[in-house]
C-alpha cells in the first residue's frame, strides 16, 4: 500500500501519519505533500493507493486537487481531512470522488475507523 498525506500545515501532516503508522507500520510508503499540486506531481510518480487530502491549502486547494489525483489513480481512495466540516463541503468533496470526509484532527482510533470504513 502507498499512501499520500497533503496538508499544508507540517504539524497536521506529522500527526496523520504518527496515526497512519500506528495501523499500518514504520515500513509502508507513506509520501506526503504541503498542497495539492505538489500532491498531483506525486500522484504521477507513487500512484498513491489511499491520500489524505486537506482542502484550505495554497497554490491548489483540495477541491481543485480532488480530481486531478483520481484522474492519474481512478483506483485511489481519497479521504477528505478538513476543519471544514459543513454539510454543502462534505456533499462537494463526495461528489468529486471522495470516499469520506473526516474532520481534523485525526487521532489513532479515527484512523482505525477510517481503514476498517476503506
Amino acid at each position: 500500500m502507498t499512501y499520500l498525506v497533503v496538508d499544508d500545515s507540517k504539524l497536521a501532516r506529522l500527526s496523520l501519519i504518527k496515526s497512519l503508522k500506528t495501523h499500518v507500520g514504520d515500513d509502508e510508503n507513506i509520501h506526503q505533500a504541503s498542497n495539492g499540486l505538489e500532491a498531483v506531481s506525486l500522484m504521477e510518480n507513487k500512484k498513491a493507493d489511499i491520500v489524505f487530502l486537506d482542502l484550505t491549502m495554497p497554490e491548489m486547494d483540495g477541491y481543485e486537487a480532488l480530481p486531478k489525483l483520481l484522474e492519474i489513480n481512478n483506483k485511489a481512495k481519497v479521504i477528505v481531512v478538513s476543519a471544514d466540516v459543513q454539510t454543502k463541503a462534505k456533499e462537494r468533496v463526495i461528489s468529486l470522488g471522495a470516499q469520506l470526509h473526516m474532520q481534523k484532527p485525526i487521532n489513532a482510533d479515527k484512523m482505525q475507523e477510517i481503514l476498517e470504513i476503506i
